[in-house]
């Protein structure tokens, strides 16, 4: 799935002392900036590194973009992260994962089956 839009999107890494977190964002058109992938390295968890990302990837592209969306799974920690962000629910892609992997993908215990699509507009 990464090598899907890794090409077509901008990566943003974000250093303290060593890499703390990653994120890549791509244009899906009508004025909308998505999310594709971030992720903090796992021993940093809740010092806000990914919160200070996703405000560092909002101001950079505020006054370019209305909306800044992100697709994920129903996972126990990710979507209050980006409820905690501003996010707030938008739609679903009903059976996302169990579509698009030929494995079962899990996110704190819990099988995710549907992608859950959060907007911010910025």
């Amino acid at each position: 799935m990464i090598d899907r839009y890794l090409t077509n999107g901008t990566m943003y890494v974000l250093e303290d002392d060593g890499v703390k977190a990653e994120c890549v964002v791509v244009d899906v058109g009508g004025g909308v900036l998505e999310i594709k992938n971030i992720a903090t390295d796992p021993q940093f968890h809740g010092k806000g590194y990914g919160k200070a990302l996703i405000e560092f990837i909002i101001k950079k592209y505020q006054g370019d973009y209305s909306i800044l969306q992100v697709g994920t799974g129903d996972g126990p920690s990710t979507i209050p992260f980006y409820e905690k962000c501003g996010f707030t629910r938008s739609h679903i892609i009903k059976n996302f994962f169990t579509d698009n992997y030929d494995h079962p993908i899990y996110d704190g215990g819990v099988k995710l089956i549907d992608m859950i699509y959060l907007r911010k507009y910025i």
